[in-house]
């Protein structure tokens, strides 16, 4: 059984919730239930028996804030506080910088989106069981809506151009996990080409490697605007399902 260590990105400037604007709390940081999401996230990864490790890419200007709320709560793993970039891309590279300087490259790395604290912990366990057959997993659940694609014809209108297949359509969530190897040579392959995406497995399709796919969770959603924080405060509670 490989060695696993966590990413869980928090370096995102929150566009949507609003945070660069209004001046409330990046959404990560933002309280729900008495904690950050991102430390309610944490609380999920920290009891798994198969993680060695977490590190945690942050803004420099929240490193302080982040170090000393995760002192608090006592992880039963490591969680390790860093600097993250200004992209996603940016952050988990920084992250594999510093793994790759002691894990060898079979060393399962596990990402999760900071705002995802509803993940069940049976589909973190499930992906790191897979991973340890496949070099690329990623959880995802499967489209149930009609797939329009579309291409922007003026300031408020967009025109179909193609109703895709369903069947062939899944939505991607997070954890997503990886070979260490595999996951540094995408990034380098992804950097020498200028390409940014907004999950790893895209930056492994680009490599020309399989990405496998297993079942995800419609509780896994991620919080993502103000009109979610409502609805993640109930879950929290008990109040909805």
């Amino acid at each position: 059984m490989h060695t696993a260590y966590a990413i869980i990105p928090a370096a995102g400037l929150s566009t949507r919730m609003g945070s660069t604007t209004t001046g409330q709390a990046r959404k990560q940081l933002t309280e729900i239930g008495g904690a950050p999401i991102l430390i309610h996230t944490l609380r999920k990864f920290a009891r798994s028996e198969r993680l060695a490790g977490i590190l945690v890419p942050a803004r420099r200007e929240d490193m302080g804030a982040v170090e000393a709320r995760i002192a608090a709560e006592r992880f039963p793993v490591p969680v390790r506080v860093l600097e993250g970039g200004n992209a996603r891309q940016d952050s988990v590279w920084n992250a594999l910088q510093q793994l790759a300087l002691t894990a060898d490259d079979d060393t399962l790395i596990l990402i999760h989106d900071a705002v995802r604290p509803f993940v069940p912990e049976e589909i973190i366990a499930h992906a790191l069981e897979d991973a340890e057959r496949h070099p690329a997993v990623i959880v995802a659940t499967p489209a149930v809506d009609t797939i329009k694609q579309v291409e922007r014809v003026g300031a408020d209108a967009n025109r179909v151009t193609a109703t895709l297949q369903r069947e062939r359509i899944v939505l991607a969530q997070t954890p997503q996990v990886f070979r260490l190897g595999l996951l540094r040579r995408a990034f380098a392959h992804a950097h020498s080409d200028g390409f940014y995406a907004t999950d790893e497995a895209s930056l492994v399709e680009h490599l020309g490697e399989d990405v496998f796919v297993i079942p995800g969770s419609p509780r896994n959603w991620k919080i993502t605007t103000p009109a979610d924080l409502p609805l993640a405060e109930m879950l929290l509670n008990g109040r909805a399902i």
